[in-house]
Order: structure tokens, then sequence, then C-alpha cells
């Protein structure tokens, strides 16, 4: 009831948003269906009808991603503060949001069904036209009903799992380290070897790693040997607090702030988390064109009225993966070099937002870029003198182009409201708005400048192997 109530009172944007899931929902049901359908007219060639259904996978995954993109942007089941003293925690919350996406999804599913019995004539009692229709709709024969009920649950189970999982509460936790955990006195906790000395924990800025860095090294240079710990904390040999630095004499000079530690040398630095998938990125991205140009040349091209074989199926799965997962660290990757070479007001505040925004737009940019790789493919292999490209085929192909790039501006929308307070910031500084236009166009320009050349490179080596 709940996720009722907040799907009906939900803004304009928010409905349109669900009714792109939805209509998602419906393409993906309806391709199912008709593959059930071929197969019911073929039963003599399963292999045929299995590779039509595994075909179905691409545009199911769109319609999950899809799904997923749309939960993280509705504002009904976002956190917030005091709800969990109404029953209303990030667990039911996360609840909330996968019952309304199977709700979306399931109202597809119902929209495909109706659409094909529609097509089939059991709803108005006329038999429909063309070959190619009489053998996906499978006229004339029965629908096991089983089996139709699992194809269309399987979209609304898929989409809500995939949100369930994404939503999920997490515990913020510490990384872990090779370090034995360390429990000083009153209950502080840290990662330190250092003891913890008496009255270090209620000390004013002692838990601040930088704060405490410079009054340790003045402490230093007085003559105590404070020492920063690796939890922050500040101590010295003696166990009392470390005197305060002396003042220069007359004519004498302060250290200079070379000689003093900073926050660099008393923590570590951790490596960006949207880097460290990049590397498997581009191995997944390497296997994915080596399966497709192994199989491209051990099979024949695709005659008219078939698919490609389950080897290339699987070639342009890896090659889709690898992007994907190299979209985040290609993005980060393209905020530095901006902030490259003495940058300027623009580029480092493009540059910033890119690095901050990756984990964001990143992993759908890759998305997008390999639905343009597989578009140039179909393009050069279904071409005049090709196999014919058929109207399932398709409408497969709108759906999975339609939901990468629907989903990546469900992620643009939300990274810029994500930033909308460090925007109205600047704006209350003095900032011009045409310095926040030109950055949002040199970050698509950037961008698209990285992207476009690697989606044309992996779109020519994934279509040599088709050409013979």
């Amino acid at each position: 009831m709940l996720a009722l109530r907040l799907t009906r009172t939900a803004h304009l944007a928010v409905h349109l948003r669900r009714l792109l899931v939805a209509v998602a929902s419906a393409g993906t049901g309806f391709l199912l269906l008709c593959a059930l359908g071929h197969a019911l007219s073929h039963p003599d060639t399963p292999g045929a009808a299995a590779l039509r259904l595994a075909w179905c996978a691409a545009p199911l995954a769109a319609a999950v991603q899809l799904a997923v993109a749309v939960a993280r942007t509705d504002p009904g089941t976002r956190p917030r503060s005091g709800l969990s003293a109404i029953g209303l925690g990030p667990g039911r919350l996360m609840a909330v949001s996968a019952t309304t996406t199977a709700l979306s999804a399931s109202l597809g599913s119902v929209a495909a069904l109706l659409a094909y019995l529609h097509l089939r004539g059991d709803l108005t009692s006329r038999p429909p036209s063309g070959r190619v229709a009489a053998d996906a709709l499978a006229v004339g024969q029965s629908l096991p009903a089983p089996a139709v009920l699992t194809l269309l649950v399987l979209v609304p189970a898929c989409a809500s799992a995939a949100v369930a999982q994404a939503l999920r509460p997490r515990d913020p936790r510490p990384a872990p380290s090779a370090a034995r955990r360390g429990y000083g006195r009153f209950g502080a906790y840290g990662w330190g070897k250092a003891r913890e000395t008496f009255g270090a924990y209620g000390r004013f800025g002692s838990r601040t790693a930088v704060a405490a860095a410079r009054p340790a090294a003045a402490g230093s240079h007085a003559g105590g040997a404070a020492l920063v710990g690796a939890g922050g904390t500040l101590q010295t040999q003696s166990g009392e607090p470390p005197a305060p630095a002396p003042a220069p004499a007359d004519g004498a000079t302060e250290p200079p702030d070379a000689a003093l530690p900073t926050a660099a040398d008393t923590m570590p630095a951790p490596l960006p988390q949207n880097t460290t998938a990049l590397p498997w990125g581009i191995a997944v991205l390497a296997a994915g064109l080596t399966v497709e140009t192994y199989t491209g040349n051990a099979s024949a091209a695709p005659t008219p009225g078939t698919a490609p074989s389950a080897g290339v199926l699987i070639g342009w799965a890896l090659t889709a993966l690898g992007l994907a997962l190299a979209g985040p660290g290609l993005t980060h990757l393209c905020g530095r070099l901006l902030q490259a070479v003495r940058p300027g007001a623009l580029r480092l505040l493009a540059g910033r937002v890119l690095m901050e925004e990756s984990h964001r737009v990143g992993r759908p940019l890759g998305v997008v870029a390999a639905v343009a790789a597989a578009a140039y493919v179909a393009a050069t292999v279904y071409d005049g003198d090709g196999p014919a490209f058929g109207p399932l085929a398709t409408l497969g192909a709108s759906l999975v182009a339609g939901c990468t790039v629907a989903t990546l501006l469900t992620a643009a929308v939300a990274a810029r409201h994500a930033r909308a307070g460090t925007t109205d910031a600047l704006l209350r500084l003095g900032a011009p708005p045409a310095t926040l236009r030109g950055a949002a166009a040199v970050r698509a320009a950037a961008l698209l400048a990285l992207f476009g050349p690697l989606t044309l490179l992996v779109a020519v080596l994934a279509a040599l192997p088709l050409e013979h």
C-alpha cells in the first residue's frame, strides 16, 4: 500500500520515468513471447529457438539497467532524517523501491501479453497476415500457460532483484587492513599500532589528522617528542600534552613549511575507487573481441531470417561488459586529463566535476558506447547485400538503444541534482552562469573526444570477422 501511495503522489517526471520502465518491460516481454511462438512453430529446430531466446538477453539487460537508474532517482524512496523513527529505514525504503519497480514492470508485461494475443487474433478473431508474423505468433496453436507466465515474470523479477541489490543498505565500515585493530581507552577505535595516552581522545582536534599534523611538528620543534599516530591522535613520549611552540626571537625566523609534516606524510593515500575496475574492463573487452574474432572467422555469415551464432553473442556480451566496467575509470581519467598542463578555472571545474560524477555516468557511457559499436557492426553486416533486418530485430535494437540512452540521460539528471548545492554556492560566490554552461560544454566535448574514437575502434575490430 505504501508503494502504491508513493506511486500515486509522485511528480510528473517520476511518472514519465516509470512509464519508460513499463514500455521497456512491454517490449522485452513481447520479444520473449515471440521467441516462444517461434519455438512452437518450429519444434524440429530447438537450437535456433534457443538462440532466439538467448538474443532476448540484450533487451532484458537494457530494461533492467533502466529500471535501476530510475529507482536511484526516485525522490519518494530517498532516505531522509527521521524516517527510521516511523519504521521507514533504509531497508524498508529499499523494499518499497523494489516493489514500485516490480509494479511498473508488471504493467508492461501485462501490456505485452495483451498485444501478443491481439496480434494472434485471440482477442479479435482476425488471423494475422504475413509469414514472419505467423511464425513468431504460433497461429493456430495453444500457448502453454506456465511458459507464458515464466517469460512474463522474468522482467519484473530481474528488475526488482537488481533494484534491491543496488539500493540495499550498506554499513559504512573502514577498509580491511593487514594491521591488527587497536582499541584505545574509553572505547577509542583505530588502526594504529602506537599506544594512545590518557586523555588523548577528549583533547580538542586530536582525532583529526590534518589538524594534528602541524601541532605535532610544532611540539617536536619545541623540545617535546610529539608524534601523530595512524588513527590521527596526538601523543608525546612523556604522556603529557605537548607544550606550545615558543615565539621566535628577534631576528629569528620560523622553520619553513617544508620541515613540517603534512597530511600526506601521516595518512595513507587511498587509490581512487573509480579506476580500480579499469584494468578488468580492458581485459574483458579484449577477451570479448578475441572470442568474437575466433567465432566469426570459424562460422559463416548470417543468412536471411537468422541471427548470428552463439559465439558472436558471447563476444558481444563480453565486449559490452568490458566497456561498462571501464566506463567509470575512463571518465575519471578524462577528468584528470582536463586538469593537466596548468588548467584554468574552466578546465579545472569541468575536470573536477567529471572526476566526481564518474561513478554515476561512467557505466551508462560505457554501455552507450557498446550499443553504438553494435549498431555500427549491424549496419556493416546487415547492409543492402546482406541478410534482411526483420521487424523483431528492429524492435530489439530500438529497445536496447532507447533504454541505454534513457539510462544515460537519467544518470545525467541525477548527477545534476546531486551537484545542485555546489552550483548554487558557486552562483552565490559570483561565478557567472556562462562559466557553468561552458564547463558543461567542455565536459561533453572531452567525453566525446575520448569515447568517440574508442567506440569506432571497437566497432571496426568487432565488424572485421563478420565481413567475410
